[in-house]
């Protein structure tokens, strides 16, 4: 990619761009309620952000902390902020709830913007920065965040954020025991939300149906990013309603949907009637965060008659791989974006040809530094230049990028990572526990399932029942394990490791009712 200053004033541009062509235009739709915000209204409401935020002395790289659930409210602040030239910091709070608190210590922001209703109060008591609830954009009836900038004028009072300056900090779903705080700079965002575009085919005719978080990097760049970029439709989904899913689609002419893995497999149980027939403007539904089984990706596409397009990224990066659903290809996660010059290397970092199985390693470009956010609030580097994904996989003759695993042992449910680490410290945290380890194993909904081995101290009882309803207490409900394994050991190599692929195999005994000799008791 020819390397060019894409700092704040690019999102001002897009905005502009799409309020001079097309002011009437939605932006912005909600799929619940229908309610709107046009492309003109969008640039008027931005501007007003800006003088508010003017007004407050936000400077770049100062922090505005966001704790909200999608709506149009959040998506107008999320991009109000960025292009004024400050940092959003979106922040999902149920995935996040037992660390908001040191999260919020970390980012040290200048203003915390949240959503009433979501059992905020015990964290927002003991946090010194101003905070204002996110409230509702309604004209001269607007409450909260947008009562306080619709007392100012809009204007063009935004700062000079350059590329390198912090756009976003996001919070992954746990990889780590506190969710790791992924710092993109305005070059890091904006260019890979136009290359998404790109990547899906997305032009200003379409519709995107989104549901899932806006706290999350997937979601802002394919859907709140990429569509202003082109003057698009964004529908914005509260969450995912798997009765409602098609009715959205359907209703308000969606051209494109996005998707996973689990809502997939939701949507293959449950609907029996619908055909691409019933949705004749959808052009294909996309798939991301896990990977999509093949038998899944196939049933899908007979069934309802939609095309999926399968893409590829991750938080650190953005979008990395996709193709528009009418080029797509069975099996793999498409091609890879241009500017990434992705390549497959061996362990010594050399280029392999295709078909032969790598390491996934990019770097688009070359002075840029990969970054995160520390416990104390400073700004880590973690790689320079060129950076590793943490997958395996191929390319294909045709450029297809083909994955084939994961070089670490995170457990991917419904697309959401968890550490095993954080599970394990919380079930070692029991007096008659001595050790601990959890994998995810194989399961047809969610593509992996939380599970969990224990070993008791001797001479003390350990009931399974009573340890799930221990870790159900202290855990979010999504990295819970759904069933504890009580055994005499833990699998181990020659060298003391704990062997997580041998604990899966015997996993994989259990579940046929084969004995096992290492587990007296389960649950």
């Amino acid at each position: 990619m020819q390397e060019r200053e894409v700092g704040a004033q690019c999102l001002r541009d897009w905005i502009d761009r799409a309020a001079q062509r097309h002011p009437d235009k939605l932006c912005m739709v909600s799929a619940e309620n229908g309610r709107a915000i046009t492309h003109g209204e969008l640039r008027a409401l931005t501007g007003r952000i800006a003088s508010y935020l003017r007004g407050r002395g936000l400077v770049p790289n100062d922090r505005v902390a966001l704790l909200a659930d999608n709506s149009i409210e959040h998506l107008a602040c999320y991009l109000g902020v960025m292009a004024y030239g400050a940092t959003i910091c979106t922040i999902h709070v149920e995935m996040n709830r037992h660390h908001l608190e040191r999260i919020l210590a970390a980012l040290k922001p200048r203003l915390v913007v949240f959503e009433e209703g979501l059992n905020l109060e015990p964290v927002l008591g003991v946090t010194s920065p101003p905070r204002l609830p996110l409230g509702t954009w309604n004209g001269a009836k607007s409450s909260g965040f947008y009562a306080a900038v619709g007392q100012c004028e809009a204007s063009n009072a935004g700062v000079h954020a350059r590329g390198k300056d912090d756009a976003v900090i996001l919070f992954t779903s746990g990889t780590t025991e506190l969710p790791k705080g992924v710092v993109l700079s305005f070059r890091e965002l904006l260019s890979n939300a136009e290359a998404t575009a790109d990547a899906f085919g997305i032009s200003g005719a379409d519709r995107i149906y989104d549901f899932r978080s806006y706290n999350w990097c997937s979601a802002q760049t394919l859907s709140a990013l990429a569509p202003l970029a082109r003057g698009a439709t964004l529908i914005v989904g509260r969450k995912f309603s798997r009765s409602r899913f098609f009715d959205h689609i359907k209703e308000h002419d969606a051209t494109i949907a996005a998707g996973n893995p689990t809502t997939i497999g939701m949507l293959l149980d449950a609907d029996a009637g619908t055909r691409s027939a019933d949705v004749p403007t959808l052009r294909f539904v996309t798939s991301s965060s896990a990977p999509l089984p093949l038998e899944q990706w196939e049933r899908f596409e007979r069934k309802f008659g939609i095309r999926i397009s399968q893409g590829y990224g991750c938080s650190e990066i953005g979008w990395i791989a996709a193709r528009p659903g009418e080029e797509r290809r069975l099996g793999t996660v498409g091609t890879p974006i241009p500017y990434h010059a992705l390549r497959i290397v061996d362990a010594e970092g050399r280029a392999l040809p295709s078909g032969e199985i790598g390491s996934v390693e990019l770097g688009g470009f070359k002075d840029n530094d990969y970054r995160y956010l520390a416990e104390d609030g400073t700004v880590t580097i973690s790689s320079r230049g060129r950076t590793k994904t943490g997958d395996q996989g191929f390319l294909d003759a045709e450029g297809f990028l083909h994955l084939t695993g994961r070089e670490k042992e995170i457990i991917i449910r419904g697309g959401v990572n968890i550490s095993p680490l954080e599970i394990e410290n919380v079930l070692m945290q029991r007096p008659e526990i001595i050790e601990a380890a959890t994998v995810g194993v194989p399961d047809r909904l969610y593509g992996e399932e939380v599970v969990s081995y224990v070993v008791a101290r001797p001479g003390a009882v350990v009931d399974p029942d009573e340890m799930l309803r221990y870790c159900a207490s202290r855990l979010p409900t999504f990295k819970a394990p759904k069933r504890i394994f009580l055994s005499k050991d833990l699998p181990r190599s020659e060298r003391g490791k704990l062997d997580r692929k041998a604990l899966v195999e015997r996993w994989k005994l259990q579940s046929e009712g084969r004995p096992v000799d290492s587990e007296p008791n389960q649950a």
